[in-house]
This record gives C-alpha cells, structure tokens and sequence, in this order.
C-alpha cells in the first residue's frame, strides 16, 4: 500500500511541475489520470520494491549526486583522451565485486558503471561484474570500489 501512495504522489508532483497549471479542474484532471494510471501499474503488478524503489531514501538524492559529478568528471577525461595525440585508449576486461544485497541494488550498481564514461558493464552474475574499461585508471578506480561502497550505503 505504501508503494502505491508514494507512486501516486510522485506522478501527481511530476505532474503539477511539468504542467505549469493549477486551476481546479486541470489539476483534478492531472489527479485522475495519476489515479487512473497507478490503478493500470497494480493491475499490471509492477507496484513493489523493485519497479518503485522507495526504501533507497534519501541516501539514493546524495548517491545520484555524488553520480552525476563522477559522470561529468570521467566525460572530460574521456573527451580528453580522445583529443589528446599524446594519450591513447588501453582498454581491458575487468572483474569487480559487487557487495550489494539485493537485486536491484546490484542492478543500480551495474547501471551506475555504465552510465560513466569510459566503463561499460558486460554481465552480472553471483555478485561479479565483468566489465570493460576504457583506460587503466577506469579500472583501477573501479577496482578501488568507492562507487561500490556508496551503492551498498544506499541500499542499507
């Protein structure tokens, strides 16, 4: 039940600030498709832990910021390696750990790999990431495990 409240306050919020509208009427429209749209996702069963993951917290806002710097940090980085004659590409296959409990914190870390350039995840399996990184540094940052540690943070 408290998936479905918190889906349907995050729809109607999403949809009162994408709108711009706040009349009565348009806003009781907005509220009934939010209903209407919330009632086809739990028929559809896809309301649960997994499709609207509200027990990540507000430790998932710091982890997604922290997530957007690295991903800005390694775009220069890469964007750098491809423009400068004086470096070249040296990629390699790497196995890194994930310490991660559950599914989709595992999935979070792999995607969070992903969506950072010069790192691509290749496959997920019994807690072991394949992955391919663009430079030697791409996986010894990896290797390190901080994203791995924030992950886990998240998800505790």
């Amino acid at each position: 039940m408290i998936h479905v409240i918190s889906l349907s306050a995050a729809l109607f919020t999403t949809w009162l600030l994408l709108s711009g509208h706040y009349s009565p009427l348009i806003m009781g429209f907005g509220a009934a498709s939010c209903i209407v749209v919330v009632a086809i996702c739990q028929r559809m069963d896809v309301v649960d832990h997994e499709g609207h993951p509200i027990q990540l917290g507000l430790g998932a806002l710091w982890y997604w910021i922290w997530l957007g710097y690295q991903i800005t940090k390694c775009n220069f980085e890469v964007a750098w390696l491809i423009v400068s004659p004086s470096r070249s590409a040296d990629p390699r296959m790497v196995r890194v750990k994930a310490s991660q409990h559950s599914p989709v914190a595992q999935v979070m870390y792999a995607n969070s790999i992903t969506l950072t350039p010069g790192t691509v995840t290749v496959e997920l399996q019994q807690r072991e990431l394949l992955v391919h990184a663009l430079t030697p540094e791409a996986a010894e940052d990896l290797e390190a495990g901080a994203m791995d540690r924030r992950v886990t943070a998240v998800e505790l």
